[in-house]
């Protein structure tokens, strides 16, 4: 790997002065992403400013330029640091994040720092990685011969997308989600905090952004899952007759969980009477909600569930039961770490959904794709799947988007997105109801949903 050794600590000190506004803003990203509680190391330190930034407790910087090392370790005694010829000495450590903030630029063998990653890297590792857009480079050459731009000791690798993802690709880690940010590099009152956060996160804007950056994980393997089916009931009792023998089998073991929710039909009644008759089939359970929304139905039953994965399935069982296999195998291959179902891919039955409720799953699917940076094209569909220690960690971050998603879709979404997760769809057909009515009121709870994406533009894309 080459080192930078021309560079020394007194200039990369006025350097990082002299462009604190863009390093800043590093920092703050970096920030963002990066959960307090995940043992960080980041490769290709210079100072230790990044680290020293995070409130994480075990974080580790390795620096590639042998003057910077000492002058980062002299700078945060608190911080452990190593060389890049140390790094195989760490190889029994696991970290859940690693940083590459424009470290492959510097680099001779991308690749091959990418495969020695892999050794320190566990199945829910995140690489974050930060790098410059190509179209800078004249501006970048410009402002390094006028005095405003770090002197460069040899020609940086100049990396686009697609580069950056197909090294990844070669070394078997997958791509999660990617972003642009930061148009103006030095701080004009006023002007250029307003154009670094929103306007250069609008389409054909972003475009020309100085920063890019990505989160990569390593490619999961086959696993076998013990499932708790969730079904949340209010008014369902026609729906609900039979419902157990329409379930495949699917993990090692398998339990359904019934929360009712004040219903005005028998629906209570109905499904006690299943678990009656199939006790020696299938293990089930049934509680009474006594909060409101399927939201709280849910996080009933969740609290409820004994095993690993835990799936969603509406009562209304216009995802078709026998779609449950797809979604279970998703999950155990890899494939994702939160499936849900995508009913607009398939032509759908007479009435299965509204007019207007399609045309608002259009709204929001757009609206979640641009705020979330993974593609998303059906917010609403009941049918969800995630692990349970996922799931108890989206619980812990509740709190950032509010507590008022009525149906619970977009509490898991935002956080599994906050969480830096794998978001997959599975298209599935989508059935018209055949007893009972929706129990979405789509101006009431639109307009919550609408204060959702508020939140997550505010507190996912422009931050």
């Amino acid at each position: 790997m080459d080192k930078q050794d021309g560079l020394t600590a007194k200039t990369w000190q006025k350097f990082y002065k002299l462009n604190n506004y863009y390093h800043k803003d590093i920092e703050k990203l970096i920030s963002f992403i990066v959960p307090n509680d995940a043992s960080v190391l980041e490769i290709g330190t210079k100072g230790g400013e990044i680290l020293k930034s995070l409130p994480n407790k075990n974080k580790i910087g390795v620096s590639l330029n042998d003057n910077l090392f000492a002058h980062a370790k002299k700078k945060n005694p608190k911080i452990k640091f190593l060389t890049l010829t140390n790094l195989p000495a760490i190889n029994k450590d696991k970290f859940d994040y690693i940083i590459l903030s424009h470290t492959l630029s510097e680099v001779d063998d991308i690749q091959l720092l990418i495969k020695e990653l892999k050794k320190i890297s566990h199945n829910n590792t995140r690489l974050l990685v930060i790098y410059f857009n190509f179209l800078w480079k004249p501006i970048f050459d410009a402002a390094e011969k006028l005095g405003f731009r770090l002197p460069q000791y040899r020609e940086p690798n100049w990396l686009s997308e697609g580069d950056v993802d197909n090294f990844f690709s070669l070394e078997n880690f997958e791509k999660i989600k990617s972003g642009k940010r930061f148009i103006i590099p030095y701080k004009l009152p006023l002007i250029s905090d307003f154009l670094n956060k929103y306007t250069s996160q609008l389409p054909i804007f972003n475009l020309f952004c100085l920063t890019n950056y990505a989160i990569y994980k390593p490619l999961s393997k086959r696993n076998d899952y013990s499932v708790s089916i969730v079904i949340p009931a209010r008014n369902e009792a026609g729906n609900m007759e039979g419902v157990l023998n329409k379930l495949p089998r699917v993990g090692k073991s398998m339990e359904v969980i019934f929360v009712e929710g004040h219903s005005e039909d028998n629906t209570f009644e109905v499904i006690k009477e299943e678990i009656r008759k199939n006790k020696s089939k299938i293990k089930a359970k049934l509680y009474k909600q006594k909060g409101k929304g399927k939201g709280d139905a849910v996080r009933l039953g969740f609290s409820k569930a004994n095993n690993e994965l835990l799936m969603i399935l509406d009562a209304d069982l216009t995802v078709d039961p026998n779609e449950i296999p797809k979604f279970y195998y998703a999950i155990a291959e890899g494939k994702g770490e939160l499936i849900i179902g995508s009913r607009l891919i398939y032509p759908m039955e007479n009435q299965a959904m509204r007019v207007l409720n399609y045309f608002g799953n259009k709204f929001f699917s757009l609206a979640f794709t641009f705020l979330l940076g993974q593609r998303i094209k059906d917010t609403l569909c009941g049918t969800k799947v995630l692990l349970k220690d996922t799931y108890e960690k989206i619980a812990t971050n509740r709190h950032v988007f509010g507590e008022f998603d009525p149906f619970g879709d977009y509490d898991l979404i935002f956080g599994a997105a906050k969480l830096n997760l794998k978001i997959t769809e599975i298209p599935i057909r989508y059935k018209e109801r055949t007893y009972g009515k929706t129990n979405i009121s789509r101006f009431r709870h639109g307009l919550l949903l609408l204060k959702m994406v508020y939140f997550a533009a505010k507190n996912l894309k422009f931050v």
